[in-house]
């Protein structure tokens, strides 16, 4: 199943609606459940979205999916943001005013435990206009290998990487030696990308290109979107989609 949410700056509202796509999933059969980028929150400001992002293990609302999960036996996979780590020694006002995030998209089990190894951190930012992810996300560092689900082999990507064809050919074609497949898994058969796209970039080329990554790697593309007003000075495009090797 593909969840489209509107997530707020309340993580407890946004929780509320990502339980309620797990119950919903759960019942129609659904094994998986794909939710979109940024679904703990999406804040007004970057000193509203430093304020609100929790460590990961403490985050209630990824211990709340988690029981979610168990309870339902279902497995999602969720964008979210986390803290980066800050020795101790440097977690002062100074280190607090150079914080920032990362753009993270987790897996979680049927039985409610994540699967580390699964997790991804965005690579590449939406550096736009005044649009400036990277004031407040600090890129990630590599891809992650493709691992087995319910589904089929999945490897994960997230919104803004969508624009760039060579880390989704990486995952499902990878050449001799890859680092980025591990051969006793093998390529992906599916591409994630859940995103917060705006709506005049979704309403130009969110199909096209996803349309355009099923082509070219001759993969599935689920992708779980963000949806409507955040706050009165974001919104998001919508359109989920799940599309085939063909294109369709």
């Amino acid at each position: 199943a593909v969840g489209q949410i509107t997530s707020t700056a309340s993580l407890s509202h946004n929780l509320e609606q990502c339980v309620r796509l797990i119950a919903k999933a759960a019942a129609g059969g659904a094994k998986v459940l794909f939710l979109p980028e940024a679904s703990d929150y999406i804040a007004s400001s970057p000193q509203e979205s430093l304020s609100l992002a929790q460590p990961q293990s403490k985050s209630p609302f990824v211990l709340g999916l988690q029981e979610a999960a168990k309870a339902h036996s279902v497995a999602i996979s969720v964008g979210i943001h986390v803290p980066t780590d800050v020795p101790a020694e440097i977690a002062d006002a100074a280190a607090a005013k150079d914080a920032k995030l990362l753009n993270r998209l987790l897996w979680i089990n049927a039985d409610g435990t994540i699967n580390h190894a699964a997790t991804y951190d965005k690579l590449h930012l939406f550096n736009l206009g005044a649009a400036r992810e990277s004031a407040t996300i600090q890129a990630g560092t590599s891809l992650t290998a493709p691992f087995h689900t319910p589904v089929g082999r999945v490897g994960g990507l997230i919104c803004f990487d969508l624009r760039f064809p060579e880390p989704a050919l990486a995952l499902t074609h990878p050449g001799p030696n890859s680092p980025f497949v591990d051969p006793a898994v093998g390529p992906a058969q599916i591409l994630l990308y859940p995103s917060a796209f705006t709506i005049p970039t979704g309403q130009a080329h969110w199909e096209t290109l996803l349309r355009a990554r099923a082509i070219e790697t001759q993969s599935w593309v689920f992708a779980a979107a963000q949806v409507g007003a955040h706050h009165p000075k974001r919104s998001s495009y919508g359109h989920s989609l799940v599309i085939d090797p063909w294109g369709q």
